[in-house]
């Protein structure tokens, strides 16, 4: 068996970095050259019903060695990295935390005072970036850990399982990773997302999201006689990001607390373009979100004279309506891991997965660990213990399954 820690090592020096402004599937040309790879090691384990689609969606089966049937698992992780950085990591740094800040180099450094939980990865081997890419641990971390324990059960035979469902998407980071997953064709009863952070996160409640676009048309005349006339729809756009609650940030938020980003804003005195995410575990609040926004537009398009356009589009939803029915799932989970010594750490996810919108597709899909902290950015880092102990959960949950079923 290749060491999980080369095999992250290969997946991550792949630019797999996901566009937003692409119209292609996937977005990105990386993604479609870590498909291939990814589908010629499952081809190469043993696997069955191997197949790339023209999306770049990534199926496979590793048959059942059982005369009973048991419930068919799926284990899914995405192939693209964030736009928000660089995702090509050529030059890992691996090495044993002995404690203090951890220089990535001369300009930036992971430390204790910004991030003081790692006070308590002294003594574990650690994988961070140079500074200058981000890691790549989501979700090359759940990819690796479930090739890991995908080959680990092909090697040992006298381990009994039912039906293993494998799926890789692209296009996670930019919303689009469950859009044309095959969920009937892929064929689980139901699946767990390998696509969290730190050691023993279980995660079946995430945001409710929404996108907002808004474009102002201002009125743009010289400033020597702009008096009465001149509408600059950049200060329109400031007076609408002031206007919406402070409290209500993401640098102001935290466990079920929503929120409002500005994302994005373009523009001159004569038009500005102005992108926002909302995000909400509570289905109401999320809806009081989307109102409010709504609300400040139509004040300024009273004040200004209609002249702001807003678009509100609904992204995913909270999968902890789909997974309550199924609760069944999340114990196996628990057990597994705590047969493994690993403390459970059953908490909201403040993001979403693919798992959201596939279980709304449904196959209920909650969310495992890869053992990862800071992603999307040049802090990202993993310890190489918590990715052997990703792929030793898989492992343990396709063991009990069998067991208990």
């Amino acid at each position: 068996m290749e060491n999980i820690v080369e095999r992250f090592k290969r997946y991550i020096s792949m630019d797999t970095k996901s566009d937003e402004k692409s119209q292609t599937v996937p977005s990105t040309k990386g993604q479609l050259e870590l498909g291939k790879i990814l589908k010629n090691e499952l081809e190469e384990f043993g696997l069955t019903d191997v197949k790339m689609d023209k999306g770049g969606y990534i199926y496979a089966t590793l048959k059942s060695n059982m005369d009973k049937k048991v419930p068919t698992i799926g284990f899914i992780a995405h192939m693209d990295t964030s736009p928000d950085a660089d995702g090509k990591c050529v030059n890992p740094q691996i090495f044993t935390y002995n404690g203090g800040d951890i220089k990535l180099n001369d300009e930036y450094s992971i430390t204790q005072k910004e991030f003081p939980f790692i006070k308590e990865l002294v003594g574990k081997e650690l994988i961070t970036t140079d500074g200058t890419t981000l890691l790549g641990a989501d979700d090359k971390a759940g990819l690796a850990a479930i090739m890991d324990a995908v080959e680990y059960l092909v090697n040992n035979k006298d381990i009994k399982h039912g039906d293993i469902k494998i799926g890789f998407t692209p296009d996670e980071e930019i919303g689009r990773g469950a859009d044309l997953f095959d969920v009937e064709g892929f064929g689980a009863d139901f699946a767990y997302t390998v696509d969290g952070g730190p050691l023993g996160e279980l995660q079946y409640e995430n945001f409710n999201a929404a996108n907002v676009n808004i474009d102002i048309q201002g009125k743009n005349v010289h400033p020597g006689t702009a008096k009465d006339i001149m509408i600059n729809s950049l200060i329109v756009g400031l007076e609408l990001e002031n206007m919406l609650p402070v409290s209500q940030k993401p640098e102001y938020t935290q466990m079920y607390e929503g929120f409002f980003l500005l994302t994005e804003m373009n523009g001159t005195v004569n038009s500005t373009n102005m992108k926002y995410i909302i995000r909400d575990h509570s289905m109401e609040e999320f809806t009081k979100k989307k109102e409010l926004i709504q609300k400040v537009v139509g004040f300024l398009n009273e004040k200004y004279g209609n002249i702001i356009n807003i678009d509100i589009k609904d992204s995913y939803y909270n999968m902890k309506e789909e997974i309550e029915p199924h609760m069944e799932i999340i114990a196996l989970a628990k057990k597994s891991m705590e047969d493994l010594g690993i403390e459970p750490i059953i908490q909201p996810i403040r993001g979403g997965t693919d798992g959201a919108r596939l279980s709304y597709m449904g196959m209920p899909t909650p969310n495992i660990f890869t053992g990862g902290y800071n992603f999307h950015g040049r802090f990202e880092f993993i310890p190489t213990e918590s990715m052997h102990l990703a792929s030793k959960t898989i492992v343990k949950i396709i063991e009990n399954n069998a067991k208990d079923n």
